[in-house]
């Protein structure tokens, strides 16, 4: 059973084998896809799979396919042949990993293994996504995850055809984006002294260094490796709060500008935010600057969130500003500054993103996660949105209440169940939805796949299917676990998930 389950699948009799003979053929546009096929099945069977304009692995780009849309594709299994056609590129990429979910669970591997027969079922199968925004948000600023493992958490999110890597790049915690004319973003920015253990308010920390940063040929290399997955990356830069990392490297851009503070070591919400001068929009107007460089996707997330105004309140340019500009206080600072930065972005052809917040209305153009449960408010103002509400979404709190569960955010579990059954309003206005994996308790990739999965199986299900199933995905998770088990991804079992 495939996950997430395709809109038609028909089994009929018989099967095709992959042998030292079989050879894939490509038509013009479609040779990123066979290739893709390629470097996945290789590791685990050995077979060389090359391409031949005689294979009987037929990779097709067809235009008539209009009623599958951009990330549909329909593939046909045969005893003597397999062909996979989409409109898209993005179509094919899912096929891709269609036909490495009908392999023997052996084949998603990266070592060799032998006496295992590489076979296709015989099938039809028309597919195609409900949703566009299928995605997870990683945050990289409390725990840093090297590139090497970004790769793979992006293999993982391509396999169950989740389509974005929303990456959370900066907090109050930690600064992972280089920025060639602030370079002491990563090099003070991206180091704290030592980690609070415990949810936020805990008196115990583990007096050790952490940090680490992205070199800019790190995360292009990221960008593309994704892409050729049919990923696609958001990054996020926090602002105006959640930016005391920024502040401990750059004390002037703060609405306290002759104070110096360490990067912050504990959890929760740090009250330092950026000022609200010139100097500060333009510093960030030069970091989204090098951002859109790096990332050449449509989509830039701008945090938004969680900004207190205490400093502004007590700060003489802030309350200034407040008077310019003919704001009703100090708190309307946030969407004053968001609505710079949006500017700037939609001015150079990006769409900002933001979590959902108070305050008055921003541009209608700003795509909003609203996280406070609904998405009610931002759907009135006329805003796209992508649901994120922390009840159902929010993969930091345990899966269950099992005594054997790991520890993590206090305050409530999310089941699968309920990432599952979130409620998606019937309006074209709502692109999808995603989890997030914020990382306090999370500080090795292990802890991160074991919040991830099969919480985010769930997700892929919901807004892939045409028509979601519980009782139907339960049973297609069952199959799917040994899946999880070949790609030795930490996870749970269904019986403490549910």
């Amino acid at each position: 059973m495939i996950l997430p389950r395709p809109a038609r699948l028909i089994q009929r009799a018989g099967r095709f084998v992959f042998d030292q003979d079989t050879a894939f053929r490509a038509t013009p546009g479609a040779e990123p896809a066979a290739r893709l096929l390629r470097r996945y099945l290789r590791p685990a069977t050995g077979l060389p799979l090359p391409l031949s304009p005689t294979g009987t692995v037929l990779f097709a780009l067809d235009d008539q396919l209009v009623g599958l849309g951009d990330e549909g594709y329909a593939l046909t299994v045969g005893e003597q042949a397999v062909v996979l056609r989409a409109r898209r590129l993005a179509g094919l990429r899912h096929g891709v990993q269609t036909i490495r979910q009908l392999l023997p669970a052996e084949a998603l591997g990266d070592t060799p293994v032998s006496g295992v027969p590489w076979a296709l079922p015989c099938v039809d199968v028309t597919d195609s996504p409900r949703l566009p925004w299928r995605g997870a948000m990683l945050d990289v600023a409390r725990h840093f995850q090297p590139v090497r493992y970004l790769r793979r958490f992006v293999d993982l999110l391509a396999l169950h055809k989740l389509s974005v890597l929303h990456l959370h790049l900066t907090d109050d915690q930690g600064w992972r984006m280089p920025v060639a004319a602030f370079p002491a973003l990563t090099e003070i920015g991206g180091l704290r002294s030592e980690t609070q253990l415990g949810p936020a308010g805990s008196d115990r920390f583990d007096g050790v260094p952490h940090g680490g940063a992205y070199t800019t040929a790190e995360l292009r290399g990221l960008v593309d490796y994704a892409a050729e997955r049919g990923v696609r990356v958001v990054p996020e830069i926090e602002m105006p709060g959640h930016a005391r990392a920024a502040l401990a490297a750059y004390p002037h851009l703060g609405s306290q500008p002759g104070r110096r503070l360490p990067v912050w070591t504990g959890w929760g919400i740090s009250e330092s935010v950026f000022g609200v001068t010139e100097e500060t929009m333009e510093f960030c107007r030069t970091v989204l600057g090098e951002v859109m460089d790096v990332f050449p996707g449509e989509h830039v997330h701008i945090g938004g969130d969680e900004v207190p105004w205490t400093e502004w309140a007590a700060s003489p340019a802030a309350l200034a500003r407040v008077a310019e500009e003919g704001l009703a206080g100090p708190q309307a600072l946030r969407s004053w500054f968001l609505g710079r930065v949006g500017e700037f972005l939609l001015a150079n052809g990006r769409v900002p993103v933001c979590w959902d917040g108070d305050g008055p209305p921003l541009d209608p153009r700003v795509v909003v996660m609203p996280w406070q449960d609904s998405a009610d408010g931002p759907l009135a103002r006329g805003h796209r949105v992508v649901l994120t509400p922390y009840r159902s979404t929010y993969l930091d709190y345990p899966q269950s209440t099992d005594a054997r569960e790991r520890p993590g955010q206090p305050g409530g579990v999310v089941t699968m169940s309920d990432v599952y059954h979130q409620r998606v309003p019937a309006d074209p206005a709502v692109l999808g939805s995603q989890c997030q994996l914020w990382t306090e308790q999370a500080p090795r990739a292990e802890d991160v796949e074991y919040l991830a999965f099969p919480r985010l199986c769930a997700l892929a299900d919901a807004l892939w299917s045409a028509v979601p199933d519980w009782t139907a995905f339960r049973a297609a998770m069952a199959a799917h676990e040994p899946r999880l088990a070949a790609l030795s991804v930490a996870h749970t079992s269904l019986t403490t998930t549910s």
